[in-house]
């Protein structure tokens, strides 16, 4: 079977790191463009990020510099997480390479259109390059296999009570993308906070190689949880979905995102309306993990 080819629209970001890292290495997935998008931390510093990773992996994938801010909102980032590169921990070498000179959205157009097989965008940032690809070149849709993306969840938020940093940030951006008819998997918080990477794992990655070292320590300044206690590495979810759908259950559901007022950003799955025939399920919702079957699956991907 050939690897699936993928497109990252990602905003790197530590866990971003793990899942590109993950997904570069595995033979089962072809990475053909890393599109970036202003959220973790400032555009600028998600694509010289995004550089920095193919660099240090030493792989020919080209990186593409998209938007830096939402569609109707100011971008809020959040380097109280990440650092202030996004990438803080490790002291990659001074930075060689360029993106390419063409917006993300359009190398994203032309790869999808010239791929014999439909490509998955596995989206871990916010949404906002994909819904500009929507709007103005609509006739990609049919070449795209599926959405993975991180984002939203089905109760509580991590920007304020109901809102996940993702949707939260371009909230209109991420309505067009869920209402586009294309299928999406979603991977939100409910499922993301449980698939946990603890300390003595990590170690093992550690000293697993280059790679596993670069991570190791870019984990040990993220503050998404602790290594301890146990590190919340969202964005790697979409991956281990993508080769081990297995770990999840899903449920399709109707989910609509909030655009406006105080509840912006939230996703809302309205299942009485579904039950009642008056909505139809639209997104494919991950609603458990196999914690453990993640985590063991997270050290194999670095030591066998």
């Amino acid at each position: 079977m050939n690897p699936r080819p993928i497109i990252f629209d990602t905003d790197p970001g530590i866990d971003d790191a793990a899942a590109i890292v993950i997904a570069i290495r595995n033979p089962s997935l072809d990475v053909r463009l890393l599109s970036t998008v202003g959220a973790n931390v400032e555009v600028e510093k998600t694509t010289a990020n995004a550089l920095k990773l193919t660099e240090f992996l030493d792989v020919d994938i080209p990186v593409a510099k998209g938007c830096g801010q939402p569609l109707m909102r100011t971008l809020e980032p959040c380097p109280e997480i990440h650092g202030l590169t996004g990438m803080d921990g490790f002291d990659f070498p001074p930075l060689q390479r360029k993106p390419l000179e063409k917006h993300a959205v359009e190398a994203m157009r032309e790869m999808i259109m010239a791929s014999e097989e439909k490509v998955t965008l596995v989206v871990i940032g916010t949404h906002t390059n994909i819904a500009i690809l929507f709007r103005l070149y609509p006739e990609v849709k049919t070449k795209i296999a599926e959405i993975v993306t991180m984002g939203g969840g089905l109760s509580g938020g991590n920007t304020n009570s109901t809102a996940e940093f993702n949707i939260y940030n371009d909230p209109h951006a991420a309505a067009i993308v869920f209402e586009s008819g294309v299928p999406i998997t979603m991977l939100g918080l409910n499922v993301t906070r449980l698939a946990l990477l603890h300390r003595p794992a990590a170690e093992r990655i550690d000293k697993s190689g280059p790679a596993g070292h670069m991570l190791f320590s870019l984990f040990e300044h993220y503050r998404g949880g602790s290594l301890d206690t146990g590190l919340i590495v969202h964005d790697a979810c979409t991956i281990a979905y993508l080769l081990h759908p297995e770990f999840f259950k899903t449920e399709m559901m109707s989910i609509e995102v909030a655009t406006e007022g105080v509840a912006a950003g939230t996703t809302v799955s309205d299942f009485r309306a579904v039950r009642n025939g008056e909505k139809a399920a639209n997104i494919n919702v991950c609603t458990e993990v196999d914690a453990e079957k993640f985590e063991n699956w997270f050290v194999e991907e670095f030591c066998r």
